[in-house]
């Protein structure tokens, strides 16, 4: 039986495991025996926590939403004006701790199994009408609905895609370069909205 107020520390170290397991593999070919020995429990107590697998990844998932979401309160916090809210949204999203080479495999393995999850679904939905909306808010102040919607949509695409292509190894680490193509990209959709 675990020690009473150890769960919330071995939950914890368990999706940290998933986290950097799945980073290295890239995938989820990974297994709950190889996570819990990296989280330093048996797979028993791992089994016991999050029932298997695909519930594991879940609450990894689950995590990483609200770490992207508590990053991105904090960004916006220090906004003074909509274009900053956009610029803080893009920072968050790529983050040092969100864009590290294990998050990333993390992330992408989140999309594929939200493909076939339906529990993986909705939280995808949520992320992405999260982003949309952050988006939308903060582009409204600065043009019409209808351009605000496409650029959304728009900027919200870069910074999946640029997600993907870190996956693949075809970033340098550093999130400075997408940072700056997202902002380019903004940049340019509102000087053609006006």
């Amino acid at each position: 039986m675990p020690k009473l107020g150890m769960e919330p520390i071995r939950r914890q170290a368990l999706i940290d495991a998933a986290i950097a397991t799945i980073g290295e593999r890239g995938s989820l070919d990974v297994t709950v025996s190889q996570i819990a020995r990296r989280a330093g429990v048996s797979s028993a107590l791992a089994h016991h926590y999050f029932g298997n697998k695909e519930a594991l990844i879940i609450a990894t998932m689950r995590h990483l939403l609200q770490e992207l979401s508590r990053g991105v309160r904090q960004e916006l916090a220090r906004a003074s004006d909509p274009r900053e809210r956009i610029s803080a949204i893009v920072r968050a999203n790529f983050a040092a701790e969100q864009f590290a080479p294990s998050t990333v495999a993390a992330w992408l393995v989140f999309y594929v199994l939200a493909q076939e999850s339906p529990e993986a679904r909705r939280l995808w939905r949520v992320y992405s009408r999260r982003l949309a909306s952050n988006l939308r808010h903060a582009l409204r102040a600065l043009t019409n609905d209808a351009h605000a919607a496409h650029i959304a949509a728009g900027t919200a695409a870069l910074v999946d895609g640029l997600y993907i292509r870190s996956a693949l190894g075809q970033s340098g680490g550093d999130a400075s370069d997408e940072i700056r193509i997202v902002e380019d990209y903004v940049d340019l959709q509102l000087k053609k909205a006006h």
